[in-house]
């Protein structure tokens, strides 16, 4: 019982999906960080599913790719998104640590962040425009869980920045050694899936993800002392970026090979 307890927290903390409300208490706390891929599963399938809807349909490809960029926003409540414009903030302000940690706890939007906001949309529609095909679709949802499998595996390994915040509370509270485990078992399971859909995309998409949150360790490390709740929504945006950059980049080579 314990574990669906903690499965429902991690779902209520990180998508708007509705469930049962339960008490944080220390021994789900313990193991919610393994919980927390599954809500890429949801992304990933409603993707999925609206992807086989627009193909049923007849669809236009704006209409694809537009409600599909919008349907993760969605679901996870733009919890990510938030966390990518505070960490964008902070990083331009060019202040000391100690301002940048102090800008990612501020409410207020600064011009960074809606500026590289959309330049990071503008692009990820961009390379959204250039899926083609299920096994490509199939990739980008598998993409959701991946992000957030690294994310976990992030939490529960990197120091923290501060010991304060949502982040710390999970990390601190996490059985990091069994959570990793999972974490790392989930890791594999999707890692085979991406393979089997495409070997040469799959493989390139993994090793990039795994490259973007080294990148996103050291820059954290440099910038503010460690990682925080914010810098691991900018991770997963991050990182979500970076699969679509690599199956879109991987669907106009295969499209040229077969020129």
């Amino acid at each position: 019982m314990f574990l669906i307890k903690a499965m429902g927290i991690a779902f209520s903390m990180f998508s708007v999906i509705p469930v049962p409300q339960f008490e944080w208490k220390e021994k789900e706390m313990k193991y919610m960080i393994a919980f927390f891929p599954l809500v890429g599963v949801v992304i990933g399938g409603a993707v999925y599913l609206w992807a086989m809807l627009c193909q049923a349909l007849g669809m236009s490809k704006g209409c694809f790719v537009l409600i599909g960029t919008a349907l993760p926003i969605v679901i996870s409540g733009g919890i990510h998104v938030d966390g990518y414009m505070d960490t964008m903030d902070a990083l331009h302000s060019y202040a000391d640590r100690e301002k940048k940690l102090a800008i990612l706890k501020d409410a207020h939007v600064g011009a960074f962040s809606v500026i590289l906001l959309l330049v990071y949309y503008l692009i990820y529609i961009g390379a959204y425009l250039e899926i083609e095909g299920m096994k490509a679709v199939g990739l980008l949802a598998a993409g959701f869980y991946l992000s957030r499998i690294l994310s976990g595996i992030g939490a529960v390994t990197f120091t923290c920045a501060k010991r304060d915040g949502l982040l710390y509370t999970f990390s601190s509270s996490a059985q990091k050694r069994l959570v990793r485990i999972l974490l790392y078992l989930q890791l594999v399971f999707c890692g085979a899936v991406m393979l089997f859909l495409s070997k040469g995309i799959g493989t390139a998409a993994i090793l990039l993800s795994l490259l973007t949150l080294f990148y996103h360790w050291k820059k954290c490390k440099k910038e503010f002392g460690g990682v925080t709740g914010d810098t691991s929504g900018y991770f997963t945006i991050l990182c979500e970026g970076t699969i679509m950059l690599t199956v879109s980049i991987g669907c106009i080579l295969m499209r040229g090979w077969a020129l």
